[in-house]
């Protein structure tokens, strides 16, 4: 007779085993190793995550998440506040400020335009962006979207939206030294770098 996996075990590789990149067999490893840690290590691992979502907020600027509203990245008046910096997803953004190379203001999009993933114009923060440029101090949206066939679609979308409704501002994009199919936050910093300083604009 097959020996049953414990249920407690077996409701935890379930939950693991929907995180990227772990599947169940994946899923199982990372258990039995919580199992070997020390309990107070695995208590506080427990505690980290069951603290997650009340420790962290959404800033009301850009998008991100931060410990508090505004970030520090929205709340640094030492930041250029006429450039804005249009990203897919916070870890993208987190990729290009590691750098150090761009001063500007960041906003997260929310992801890209996907109809085969379900993913429609509404799934975008498009309204937080609009309110944004209606602010009136942003004199160029820089689009880093990435190069992927979506990530093109997407800035497609974007500059007609806002060219239509705020026609002064200047769109540009990453250069395109960003290889084609690459996602921004896996890219590497000279990279960046070069794509952000050459960026180029969109007619």
């Amino acid at each position: 007779m097959r020996q049953p996996i414990p249920e407690p075990l077996t409701a935890l590789v379930e939950q693991l085993s929907r995180l990227p990149g772990l599947g169940p067999k994946s899923a199982m490893r990372v258990a039995m190793t919580l199992l070997k840690w020390p309990e107070s290590e695995a208590r506080r691992l427990g505690r980290s995550i069951h603290d997650l979502r009340d420790a962290l907020h959404i800033c009301s600027r850009c998008g991100g998440l931060a410990c508090a509203d505004p970030c520090a990245v929205c709340a640094d008046a030492g930041r250029s506040r006429d450039m804005l910096c249009l990203v897919a997803e916070w870890d993208s953004m987190l990729a290009l400020d590691e750098g150090g190379f761009y001063h500007g203001q960041y906003m997260i999009l929310g992801g890209l335009l996907a109809p085969l993933d379900r993913s429609d114009a509404d799934s975008l923060d498009t309204e937080r962006l609009l309110d944004r440029l209606a602010e009136g101090e942003v004199r160029e949206l820089v689009l880093a979207l990435g190069a992927t066939l979506e990530a093109e679609n997407t800035a497609s979308f974007i500059r007609r939206m806002v060219h239509d409704r705020f026609p002064h501002i200047h769109i540009s994009r990453l250069a395109q030294g960003i290889p084609l199919g690459a996602e921004i936050k896996y890219m590497d910093k000279e990279t960046l770098r070069q794509s952000l300083q050459y960026r180029q604009d969109m007619a």
